[in-house]
């Protein structure tokens, strides 16, 4: 079975989530989907760096989704959450490459 990249699912998770809040205006459901992707991403960061870079990206995953925020203000919903998902695949990528 072909594995997904760590850095795919967390992106997706950012721009899935919020596509599924706005999209069925059920923002807790947006929610789960962010976390639920949230949680597959930290067990494969966990998995193939350590337990110090998972809890590192974990955090950047939940500052991207806040950053998204007020970034929008500024540029549009969408173009925010492209560029904070760009730059949490970015990171995923930078950290977990070496060990893959």
């Amino acid at each position: 079975m072909a594995q997904v990249p760590a850095a795919v699912v967390a992106a997706g998770g950012l721009v899935g989530g919020y596509a599924i809040a706005r999209w069925t205006k059920k923002r807790p459901l947006g929610g789960v989907a962010l976390a639920a992707a949230g949680s597959v991403a930290a067990y494969e960061w966990n998995r193939q760096a350590g337990g110090r870079a998972a809890a590192g990206l974990s955090a950047a995953y939940v500052a991207a989704f806040a950053g998204s925020h007020p970034l929008a203000k500024k540029v549009g919903a969408w173009p925010a959450v492209f560029t904070v998902a760009g730059g949490m695949a970015a990171a995923s990528w930078a950290v977990t490459r070496r060990s893959a």
